[in-house]
């Protein structure tokens, strides 16, 4: 009687734990699909991947994607340690990152309408030109998507519905930060990619108006995180 407890327990505890594997696996394959689906829907960060693949190509538009990827970091980690709350309860720092996120959109969107198109602005030069061009297109994904507060309140109220909190919750927040950057990576890089593409096939009013469209975008987008309101307390 002993031993077919023991052996009962043991295949009980095999199952369990195969049980626990396979909840994790769907878990972060429905927490990937969600994920990519808020993703594709372009937005300041994708745009600026589109805009970036057909000015540059899809290589020199990589610190762009790099940048945005950080970000993503940056904003699950500070979610994790409690900003998203902070900003959910805060008016105040609330409006500080709002306005902070608009006042870029729009100057980015601005700057983008102006361009003379596409064509006329590749990544060439010294090296210290291309190395500055560099750093530019890094800082502007960085900035656009940490200076945006809906980012930290969608994380804040997306991330804790696939937290197990019964288990060390830092290494889950990095395995969900890691799944939701290398989405954001691939998707960024496919529309990067679009973006190289298509100047090929563009004269030179066709790119510019490609520049207007995506200023407009970014213009629209920064007219709506001024009219977006936090939710009453």
């Amino acid at each position: 009687m002993s031993d077919r407890r023991l052996r009962a327990r043991h295949s009980c505890g095999t199952s369990c734990d195969q049980r626990k594997d396979i909840m994790s696996e769907v878990t972060i394959l429905a927490f990937a699909l969600i994920a990519f689906v808020g993703i594709a829907t372009p937005g300041p960060t994708v745009l600026l991947a589109l805009t970036n693949g057909s000015r540059y190509g899809v290589k020199r538009a990589t610190p762009g994607m790099i940048g945005a990827v950080l970000s993503d970091f940056v904003l699950i980690g500070a979610v994790a340690v409690g900003l998203g709350a902070l900003l959910a309860a805060s008016e105040f720092w609330f409006s500080v990152v709002k306005w902070l996120g608009v006042a870029y959109l729009a100057f980015l969107g601005v700057t983008l309408l102006r361009s003379r198109g596409t064509l006329d602005l590749p990544l060439q030069g010294s090296q210290g030109t291309e190395s500055g061009a560099t750093r530019s297109i890094f800082i502007k994904s960085f900035l656009v998507a940490i200076t945006n507060p809906k980012g930290y309140l969608f994380f804040s109220a997306f991330l804790p519905q696939f937290i197990e909190p019964a288990l060390p919750q830092a290494p889950q927040y990095a395995m969900l930060a890691t799944v939701f950057a290398s989405i954001d990576f691939a998707v960024m890089f496919g529309y990067a990619l679009l973006g190289s593409q298509a100047v090929r096939f563009m004269r030179r009013s066709g790119s510019i108006w490609l520049d207007r469209i995506c200023g407009g975008a970014l213009l629209a987008l920064a007219g709506s995180l001024a009219l977006y309101r936090r939710a009453a307390s």
